[in-house]
Parts: C-alpha cells; sequence; structure tokens
C-alpha cells in the first residue's frame, strides 16, 4: 500500500484560495491514479477531483469546476489540490486517495487514503 499525508488546510475567508498537498511513499507513486474527496460535517464523503498515472488526464466534480485544479508532480511523489474562489460550503476534511484502477470518482475503487486535512472556509 501507499502512505498518504496531506497538507495545507487551515481557515480562509469566502473567496479566498488554498493549495492543499499528499505527499506520497511505500510504493512507486506514478502508478496510481489519484484522488481528492471530501467529507462535511453530518455529510456523506463525496468526490472532488481525480489525475491519471502521469497526469494526462483529470476529472472533476460539478461543483468545484473551474475553481479547483488538481496536479501531481511524480519526481516529487506529491498530490496537489489548487482550491479558489471557496465557498463556505467547502468546508470539509480533505482527504488523497490512491485507485485500483485508474481514473474513477467511486470511493469503492480506492485502495488507499489519507488520513485528512481540515479546510474551513468563514463568511
Amino acid at each position: 500500500q501507499v502512505q498518504l499525508v496531506e497538507s495545507g488546510g487551515g481557515l480562509v475567508q469566502a473567496g479566498g484560495s488554498l493549495r492543499l498537498s499528499c505527499a506520497a511513499s511505500g510504493r512507486t507513486f506514478s502508478n496510481y491514479a489519484m484522488g481528492w474527496f471530501r467529507r462535511a460535517p453530518g455529510k456523506e464523503r463525496e468526490f472532488v477531483a481525480a489525475i491519471t498515472k502521469i497526469g494526462g488526464g483529470t476529472s472533476y466534480a460539478d461543483f468545484v469546476k473551474g475553481r479547483f485544479t488538481i496536479s501531481r508532480d511524480n519526481a516529487k511523489n506529491t498530490l496537489y489540490l489548487e482550491m479558489n474562489s471557496l465557498k463556505r460550503e467547502d468546508t470539509a476534511m480533505y482527504y488523497c486517495a490512491t485507485f485500483r484502477r485508474g481514473l474513477s470518482s467511486d470511493p469503492l475503487t480506492v485502495s488507499s487514503w489519507g488520513q485528512g486535512t481540515q479546510v474551513t472556509v468563514s463568511s
């Protein structure tokens, strides 16, 4: 399995930006498509964005299109999520994940989860 550690969360005002990072170790990072999910208080975990093994393809949830950008640096074994124009409803714990087989939005296809990093957006 791959070990994943997220960072970069915090408190930000609505309209602001944050950049999340996910550092991977254990297995070859570039072997995995990866993604970001989030869970808001009282809600189910939901898909945010995903990226293919070498970064040539991406997928986004409709509610973040045009605001969030997923990217990866395979030389640094790191996944990123650039979040702009943040809204109060983006407040959640954000998790990075590896997928068993290719690009996906289904949490059932995740093979490894990080511990999460909290993002709080204030009005």
